[in-house]
């Protein structure tokens, strides 16, 4: 297959790129040139702004092209119009984060976000991430019509080269050891996706006939909190000792859910569907996740192999979980 990447040299992409060429597949990449320019110098390369620069891919056709970089609807609808006449199918990557905020147990068929009346579509805002998501996905679906789209909504992405560090910092925190702070119950549940399993099911789909929508995590219910953290402990082989501190706590203490401590979301931080997205289709159609202590294991190697004095992105840090984890003491003993 001859396919077009938008995007592809930072994260999703980059595991994209690398399964198409695994397989025997010849990816061409459109990216502004801005992060790892010299990656993938096997692959014919476009240097442009997709708001700007489409004329650039000229009368070039593909089977298939993986939008991998659209947040906002209508960059995607440009492109999806532009591309509709030289590509048979427009794969494009949305998010879990497009459900409802209400909606405690999402699949594809759930309530959507919606963005707030007067909130424009054309700027990009956090809080509006979802909902901008969901616009861009019914881009797509108009350019391309339903049978030659296919929406992937993956939860949380994970593994080596994410440039977020929302999971990253849990393997490298058990691997210093000592006592950790774990946010919340043992048993609460959590959903993420190794980014190497997903961007090789990517592939599998177009290899094959598939059009529609799907959400691409762990299945609901595999794994807990409690299951990652040692996971995390068993691939750093450490001795560190997990200290459970309650959410109304860490709340009181102004620990930050989700970014302050990784995967941590507390009732109060209102997204229930989040880490308890349904997912079956995707495992039906052939999504399979690797063990957890393999993930962990890979993710520690690639962030022990990073420039000294890496400025994290996510997690609390030493200094402030000492703090913390001592208050919490000192409460439990009065």
């Amino acid at each position: 297959m001859r396919v077009l990447m938008l995007g592809g040299t930072v994260f999703l992409g980059r595991h994209v790129v690398e399964a198409l060429l695994a397989r025997g597949h010849e990816p061409m990449l459109f990216t502004r040139g801005r992060r790892n320019p010299d990656l993938f110098p096997e692959c014919e390369r476009i240097t442009g702004d997709r708001t700007t620069d489409l004329e650039r891919i000229g009368a070039r056709r593909f089977d298939a092209v993986v939008d991998t970089s659209g947040f906002l609807p209508a960059p995607v609808r440009d492109a999806a119009a532009y591309l509709a006449g030289r590509a048979e199918r427009y794969v494009f990557v949305s998010s879990v984060s497009v459900y409802s905020a209400h909606v405690a147990s999402p699949n594809e068929e759930s309530e959507l976000a919606a963005l707030p009346a007067g909130v424009s579509s054309d700027e990009f805002a956090i809080e509006q991430y979802g909902a901008l998501k969901a616009l861009c996905e019914e881009a797509a679906r108009t350019a391309f019509g339903s049978d030659r789209t296919i929406v992937v909504r993956p939860g949380l992405i994970v593994g080596p080269h994410d440039p977020t560090d929302r999971f990253t910092y849990w393997p490298c925190r058990l691997a210093r050891g000592g006592d950790v702070l774990a946010p919340g119950r043992p048993d609460n549940p959590v959903q993420f996706v190794d980014v190497r399993d997903l961007a090789t099911w990517m592939v599998s789909l177009l290899e094959r006939p598939a059009a529609g929508t799907f959400d691409a995590c762990a299945p609901r219910g595999a794994w807990t909190f409690d299951d990652v953290l040692r996971a995390c402990r068993a691939a750093a082989q450490s001795d560190a000792r997990l200290v459970w501190v309650e959410d109304a706590f860490l709340e009181s203490a102004g620990i930050e859910p989700w970014m302050g401590l990784p995967l941590w979301l507390p009732p109060s931080a209102g997204a229930p569907g989040l880490l308890n997205v349904e997912a079956s289709r995707a495992k039906q159609a052939g999504l399979v996740c690797r063990p957890l202590t393999e993930t962990a294991f890979d993710t520690l190697q690639w962030a022990g192999a990073r420039e000294p004095g890496h400025e994290w992105k996510a997690g609390i840090a030493p200094e402030r979980e000492s703090e913390v984890l001592a208050a919490w003491r000192e409460r439990r003993r009065a």
